[in-house]
This record gives C-alpha cells, sequence and structure tokens, in this order.
C-alpha cells in the first residue's frame, strides 16, 4: 500500500526533529510540496491522499539530505525573497529574510519611488536585492556587480524569471571600480563573517553557502572597508546607499563610513532585533550633483 501525505509528513517531521532541524514539519512540508507540486500550505488538508512509490521515494531522498544539512533551498532550487520566487543553487549565498531589512530601509529613506533611476547592487549573488529594489521602484534600472561568473548566469536567470531581465545589467567585477558615478541607490550585503568564525556557522551556512561570500577576512570588516572607500564616487547625491550588518558590527561600518565622509540616516533592526541595515548619505549638505545622461 502507498503511503499517505500524512504520513509521509510524521516521517519526515521525526526525521528532521532527530536532526536537529528547526520547525522540522514546515520543512517537511516545503519538501513534500515541492514533490508534489502542490503548495505545501495545503498538504495537511490533503493527508489522508496517497503518494505513488516513486514521488515517495524521491521524498524520502530529499529528507535524508535535510537531515545531512543541505539547504532546503538547494533542494527544492527556489528560495522566496521580498516579493520574488528565485532560483537558487549552491553557487550564490541563499537569500534570507534579514535582508529584506535592506529593502525596508530604502523605501522608509526614498519615499518618491519614481525618483529612483539607477540601481547598484554590489556582490548581487542570485540578485536578489536588485530585483526586489527594481519591483518596488518602477522608473529604475540597475547594475548588479559580482566576482563569480555562475552567480551572475543565476542572476541573469533570476532576472527574466521576474520579467526584469530589459532593466538588469549583471557584470563581472570586483565591487565599483569599473563603475561610473551616478547612482541613487547602492545596495550590499558583502561577505562580513570574520575567517575565524566561519568554523562555528550552522551546517548549511558553513558547507554550503559560496566561501566567498561569507568570508568577511580577519575582522569580518574587508569587503566594507573596500566598498566604502568608493562609495563616495559612485553615490549620486542626494542618494541612499544601504549595506546588510553583522551582529555586532554597526559601530564599526558607521565609524569607516564617517571616515569616507557619509553619514548614517538610519540603522534598521531586523525581526530578530539586530541592528541589520545601515542607511548611508553623503554627510556634507550640497547642492545635488547632476546625473549622468542616460
Amino acid at each position: 500500500m502507498n503511503p499517505t501525505i500524512g504520513g509521509l509528513l510524521c516521517e519526515a517531521g521525526a526525521i528532521l526533529r532527530a536532526a536537529g532541524i528547526e520547525e522540522p514539519r514546515r520543512e517537511a512540508r516545503l519538501l513534500l510540496g515541492h514533490v508534489l507540486g502542490r503548495a505545501p500550505g495545503l498538504l495537511t488538508i490533503a493527508a489522508a491522499v496517497p503518494v505513488g512509490a516513486a514521488d515517495a521515494e524521491r521524498f524520502r531522498v530529499l529528507v535524508a539530505r535535510r537531515a545531512a544539512r543541505e539547504p532546503a533551498a538547494h533542494l527544492t532550487g527556489r528560495r522566496g525573497f521580498w516579493t520574488l520566487d528565485l532560483a537558487v543553487t549552491p553557487d550564490v549565498l541563499v537569500p534570507r529574510p534579514e535582508s529584506e531589512t535592506l529593502i525596508e530601509a530604502a523605501l522608509a529613506a526614498l519615499p518618491d519611488r519614481s525618483a529612483v533611476r539607477r540601481v547598484l547592487d554590489l556582490g548581487t549573488g542570485s540578485g536578489a536585492l536588485l530585483l526586489a529594489a527594481l519591483g518596488e521602484f518602477p522608473a529604475a534600472i540597475g547594475v548588479g556587480i559580482d566576482l563569480s561568473t555562475a552567480a551572475l548566469a543565476v542572476a541573469r536567470a533570476n532576472a527574466a524569471r521576474c520579467g526584469l531581465a530589459e532593466r538588469a545589467l549583471f557584470l563581472c567585477g570586483d565591487w565599483s571600480a569599473a563603475l561610473g558615478g551616478g547612482f541613487d541607490l547602492v545596495l550590499a550585503n558583502p561577505p562580513y563573517v570574520a575567517t575565524a568564525e566561519i568554523a562555528t556557522l550552522d551546517p548549511e551556512v558553513r558547507d554550503h553557502d559560496p566561501r566567498a561570500a561569507l568570508d568577511g577576512g580577519p575582522d569580518g570588516l574587508a569587503a566594507y572597508r573596500a566598498i566604502l572607500a568608493d562609495l563616495p564616487r559612485v553615490l549620486h547625491r542626494p542618494g541612499l546607499a544601504v549595506l546588510e550588518l553583522g551582529a555586532g558590527q554597526a559601530a564599526d561600518v558607521a565609524a569607516l563610513a564617517r571616515a569616507a565622509g557619509l553619514a548614517t540616516v538610519e540603522l534598521r533592526q531586523d525581526l530578530g532585533g539586530i541592528p541589520r541595515a545601515i542607511a548611508l548619505r553623503h554627510a556634507e549638505k550640497t547642492v545635488g550633483e547632476p546625473r549622468p545622461a542616460d
């Protein structure tokens, strides 16, 4: 007799709980929904529905991989971020809910959404931040920069998936070094984990996210130094830059920003109460510079 949806969920929940997975039943629903092509939230009302042997076996393989701490996003190949459904591969950092704090900060500081015309995402990875911003600022075009050509391929595919390919350009580069200025909004989720601390991260992150997207150097601040040194040049006055922060890094990054001639507009906390996004503008009160011609 074939197992039922409910039986498989109970079986998987027990395995994932024993493996130390948070919210094991939710993750079980996510994986079974992926296998069956059903909305995970509707599976419990179909608990008595039998599942074919091939689908049940495929599900059990995914559950075993998840119990071994492979990220669910790698198993399903997708991850929700902001309003988007993004493709995810091992070549990119898995987009996380706390990174949505950057989009919240940008929207709060830039209420005239039609005035934002150029967006830059440094270290774009999957393209999550850039594409979320383009979805909120309808008059904008955007540039995503990454050193990884494999990551850029994922970002381009996501732009097409989200219907934003005509407004997004993805380039291989070392932060903003090869770019001109004139960006109204600059976003970045740089690597900010101190090298020695990477070994202490959860296995999903330590063993599966790209090392280059995690390693922030001996003190976790190497990428901030590189980004902030050039940020005043590429950021249009009175534009806004929003950078993601690691826990406990707000004061150090704010000091680096001040040294570069930038003022902190806001430190926005994520849902866990950690200062997660620092919003910056040019410190000096100057008349707005002309933006390069479109």
